[in-house]
């Protein structure tokens, strides 16, 4: 398993909300979670695998921004 970190502009409850479904549904994500006070709103990702790509996917088809850091 490995932890990778994104930037993203995820930035209240609301918009962990809109892309709750899209990460929930990635069959490679253990677990997720955004750190809305830190000023680049970090992405915290578990995968099983190094497919890091399908968070960025499902992350920008949600319609936020995202970039590995």
């Amino acid at each position: 398993m490995i932890t990778v970190k994104y930037k993203t502009n995820i930035n209240c409850s609301n918009c962990i909300k809109s892309v709750t479904p899209f990460l929930n549904e990635l069959d490679n994500v253990d677990t997720w979670k955004v750190n809305t006070e830190n000023p680049d709103k970090i992405l915290e990702v578990s995968l099983d695998d190094e497919e890091k790509e399908l968070v960025v996917d499902a992350v920008k088809k949600a319609g936020f921004k995202i970039e590995e850091i």
